[in-house]
């Protein structure tokens, strides 16, 4: 910054007040500054920075990709955090496994500036430990206890109230619900187990009758599950639509209802529980409860700035489920 100083005529105060943005410069003055910078082969030092500000510009994110979510969802959430935090001129470094020892080691070392958490569980154990970290942190989920920390999600729950709903005004009166896979629900993921107690809770409230079953991303997994959904004896009344949320299942649940001679929606009426591109992108839609990934993101990232620029009060956000409604009939 001397050498600078001396190329450009001016104090080392200014170069640092044209570096950082902090005071007013004429325009003259920058860029003469600016000219010094290029013609030295001058650069900020990233890491000299960030222990003069104690700020990386840097957050980070914990997306786990573990074997039981779907990765593309998963980077629809992470797109919308990256493209966010540009806007604030901060990246963001992913973290992709589980493990405490990553969110100790990006804290300890300085790293990053703040923290996101993807993929919540309701006893989730990396929660007290982001509790106890001196850095501004956001779930993206609802766990039983956030134990301070802010919150952002999908409302799960209501958005299979939402789905029941739309059935049962069609005249549906047995609704079967074909959810996330057996580990999902093992490790009680909160978007597994909130979708299906909405479920239940909802078609309990209409008084409908329901039929549950957890499935992996295959056609076999597929076709068994429906199996036991469709010709389940203790049902009262036979089942004439489902509620579907697992994204893995979408672009094989066409051919897996055609294999039993249905067809949607003369034969039976679908929701999905998707982002709107993925519940959308089949040669003939199906109604979809939209997750909006983005809005999800964008808002986790503005809650961890408010708390990293601002002592803003610790607050839980639940987005709101919205029904995108195309083919659809009335149950017979």
């Amino acid at each position: 910054m001397n050498d600078v100083a001396r190329e450009a005529g001016v104090s080392l105060s200014t170069v640092s007040y044209v570096l950082s943005g902090k005071r007013t410069i004429s325009e003259e003055t920058r860029l003469a500054v600016q000219s010094a910078i290029r013609k030295l082969d001058y650069s900020p030092h990233s890491g000299a920075r960030a222990l003069a500000s104690n700020r990386s510009n840097v957050l980070g994110l914990m997306a786990p990709l573990r074997a039981d979510v779907n990765v593309s969802v998963i980077m629809q959430f992470v797109a919308a955090v990256v493209t966010t935090a540009r806007t604030y001129n901060q990246d963001v470094l992913l973290l992709t496994q589980d493990d405490a020892g990553g969110l100790e080691r990006v804290t300890s070392q300085s790293m990053v500036d703040g923290l996101l958490m993807m993929d919540i569980e309701a006893r989730d154990p990396r929660i007290p430990l982001l509790a106890k970290l001196r850095k501004p942190a956001v779930l993206i989920g609802l766990p039983d206890d956030p134990q301070g920390l802010s919150c952002v999600d999908f409302d799960f729950a209501g958005a299979s109230r939402t789905a029941v709903r739309h059935l049962v005004d069609l005249n549906h009166r047995s609704i079967g619900f074909i959810g996330s896979p057996q580990a999902s629900l093992e490790r009680h993921a909160t978007y597994a187990d909130r979708a299906r107690k909405g479920f239940t809770e909802a078609c309990e409230a209409a008084g409908v009758g329901s039929v549950l079953r957890a499935c992996e991303a295959s056609m076999a997994a597929l076709t068994e599950a429906l199996t036991a959904v469709l010709d389940d004896d203790g049902a009262a009344t036979a089942v004439t639509a489902l509620v579907v949320h697992n994204e893995g299942l979408l672009p094989l649940l066409h051919e897996a209802l055609a294999g039993r001679g249905l067809h949607i929606p003369e034969d039976i009426s679908v929701v999905v529980i998707a982002p709107e591109d993925v519940a959308l992108a089949a040669a003939r839609p199906w109604t979809a409860v939209s997750i909006p990934a983005h809005d999800i993101g964008r808002a986790a990232v503005e809650m961890v700035m408010d708390r990293l620029n601002s002592d803003k009060p610790v607050e839980v956000r639940l987005i709101v489920p919205t029904l995108v409604q195309r083919e659809t009939s009335s149950a017979r």
